[in-house]
């Protein structure tokens, strides 16, 4: 790349006053090369989904409890041995280089420096997995893959994310080519940089390419088996990504998925999809609590996270929030960010009456359509 074309990504590392996660978008614009913020921010066809997921939360109310016996609520759960001081943690999201100059080692001392939550290694990293333990020294972190069509290296891959320390693996399923969004089209988007974990079955390092080249070199036609493949050679639990009804998730279930995440991608692949928390108490009622359901797409606020924990979700999975932190404010940024979900979280179990997650799970909601 040459130096006029040079991607310049922000450096700055401060502490951020986060008033609401919501204005961090416009702040992070103006700061983001153009091409990269459009990436980030933008979604499928008329972003209707995109805009969906966030507003959808308004469908529903929370039902405050009184005289509940509440003070200083206690935010702690576990997941799979993991003991979290939050019910959320970072989703799998490529590319964190284009938000700031650190990359996933930026996001990754932020979430260290937080503590007790769960770092998710997206396979679309533009870090190595060891520039992104350097940030993360030592804390949890989920690995989500995008399967090479040659299962060889994907059990390469499989490999290197154990060996870094992965204790689940997500198989994001919703993803097998690229939504149609419109804002990198007209940007002539490529990824200014490569992608060390998946360059290996990609022509080229990943610099330089479109989404949809890159995913046209990985694995289009996933299947059930799949989860099992990776499942017995991991030795790890999986997760499916993507689903978004209870069919796919009892059929999931039925061949020995460990856990169901209910996303929509952000709204960046079908439009036109419901809103993420729009089919989440449906497929939560199949599932039954017979593996953990974790919930992603459109969380900006504490009650957002509430009411997806109150509609059957067990995690929920902050994205957008934290790369726009990270581009504000380097690691500190991504720090502040989570600071804000859990200060924000408590202040609405506080107003609930909920004192613990199981409060917050057993929470009703009123139907506002």
């Amino acid at each position: 790349m040459t130096e006029e074309n040079k991607y310049n990504a922000p450096q700055e590392v401060k502490d951020l006053n986060i008033i609401n996660t919501i204005e961090l978008e416009d702040f992070a614009k103006e700061i983001v090369p153009h091409g990269g913020f459009d990436y980030m921010a933008g979604g499928s066809g008329d972003e209707f989904t995109l805009r969906r997921n966030v507003s959808a939360f308004n469908q529903k109310g929370i039902l405050p409890r009184m005289a509940a016996d509440v003070e200083f609520p206690d935010t702690q759960t576990k997941i799979f041995g993991h003991d979290l001081k939050v019910p959320f943690i970072m989703a799998p999201i490529a590319a964190h280089g284009l938000a700031h100059e650190s990359k996933e080692a930026g996001t990754a001392k932020g979430i260290s420096e937080f503590g007790g939550t769960i770092m998710s290694i997206s396979a679309y990293s533009g870090a190595s997995f060891e520039e992104i333990e350097e940030g993360l020294a030592g804390n949890p972190r989920w690995f989500q893959i995008y399967m090479s069509k040659d299962d060889e290296l994907n059990k390469n891959i499989l490999d290197e994310a154990k060996a870094d320390g992965a204790s689940a693996i997500i198989l994001t399923a919703d993803a097998t080519v690229s939504g149609n969004r419109d804002r990198d089209t007209r940007n002539e988007f490529v990824y200014p940089f490569g992608m060390p974990i998946v360059s290996r079955y990609l022509t080229g390092s990943g610099e330089n390419m479109s989404l949809n080249n890159i995913y046209g070199q990985s694995k289009q036609k996933i299947d059930l088996k799949d989860i099992q493949f990776i499942k017995q050679y991991s030795g790890l639990p999986v997760f499916l990504k993507g689903v978004q009804t209870p069919e796919d998730a009892m059929a999931a279930i039925a061949v020995g998925v460990d856990g169901i995440w209910v996303s929509n991608h952000g709204g960046r692949q079908l439009d036109g999809a419901p809103a993420s928390f729009e089919v989440l108490e449906e497929i939560a009622e199949v599932v039954a609590g017979r593996v953990p359901i974790v919930f992603d797409s459109g969380i900006r606020r504490g009650e957002h996270i509430f009411k997806a924990l109150a509609s059957g979700a067990d995690i929920v999975a902050i994205g957008r929030p934290v790369l726009f932190s990270l581009a504000l404010g380097g690691w500190k940024g991504v720090k502040s960010v989570f600071e804000y979900f859990e200060n924000d979280l408590k202040r609405v179990m506080q107003l609930a009456g909920t004192q613990t997650i199981t409060d917050v799970k057993n929470a009703r909601l009123k139907d506002l359509k």
